[in-house]
């Protein structure tokens, strides 16, 4: 039987010149973790809509997608961004393979909400190029690329790469889901770092609109993870070695657990 892989979500915002993500993958990689990894770009993203012209807005950490925009979302989440974290990992000697969530029919979304235009909610996953490559010792390299179905027509959708990174890491039942991000973890009310949550507690700190912006897609990429998953972390990726430490000694940051 096929052991559990742990599933790590980067964003851009913690991809740096100096940042140590990568080499974490590849060591954690060569010691025998199976690992898939779903990346954001929000960052590259908005670089390139502003250099074309294109206006962006945000929804609750959510890009609204117009169908313009849809075509530079992909260019630069499926193309750019993806095939550099390739380049990257495979330079340090590891083994990669990117992909969006149009291969394989990994990633079926639909409409999320009018107001967001072409942004998908995903409504089935389907892991089996994922454990193919994971099988074969390759660390995938997910793109939050979509597809569905928009008036009977076959089209492209924008999915949130924190949706994506819990969607998956659900529907293979992973060790764990460990979100890099640009903050020190989940913060209360007085902007005090939370170190544990269950999912009682984190409904109800979303509920209260506390949690705000780009944690909230992540809070709810936790709760739907946590269906299969025994925990949920969100940690400062901007820390050297954050992810390698992180298998080993589980510090900072924050915890999302069933009970």
């Amino acid at each position: 039987m096929q052991k559990r892989p742990t599933v790590v979500k980067i964003g851009g915002s913690t991809l740096g010149n100096h940042d140590t993500t990568l080499e974490d993958l590849v060591q954690l990689q060569r010691q025998g973790t199976s690992i898939v990894v779903v990346h954001g770009g929000a960052k590259v993203t908005s670089d390139w809509l502003a250099r074309l012209g294109i206006p962006t807005s945000f929804i609750n950490g959510l890009r609204v997608t117009d169908a313009e925009t849809l075509k530079v979302v992909t260019a630069a989440l499926g193309g750019q961004v993806n095939k550099e974290l390739v380049v990257a990992i495979q330079a340090l000697e590891g083994r990669a393979v990117g992909l969006s969530g149009c291969d394989g029919n990994l990633l079926r979304a639909t409409i999320k909400s009018s107001e967001l235009g072409y942004a998908g909610e995903i409504v089935a996953v389907d892991p089996a190029l994922l454990r193919l490559l994971l099988e074969k010792g390759y660390m995938p390299i997910v793109a939050p690329i979509s597809f569905g179905s928009v008036e009977g027509k076959t089209t492209l959708l924008n999915v949130n790469g924190d949706a994506a990174a819990g969607a998956i890491a659900a529907v293979l039942a992973a060790e764990r889901l460990i979100f890099l991000t640009d903050v020190e973890g989940i913060c209360d009310a007085s902007g005090k770092v939370i170190s544990r949550l269950n999912i009682a507690e984190a409904k109800a700190l979303l509920n209260s609109k506390v949690a705000s912006g780009g944690m909230i897609p992540k809070m709810e990429a936790s709760l739907k993870a946590l269906t299969t998953v025994p925990i949920v972390r969100i940690i400062d990726g901007r820390i050297p070695h954050a992810l390698l430490n992180e298998t080993r000694y589980e510090i900072g940051g924050t915890s999302i657990v069933p009970q």
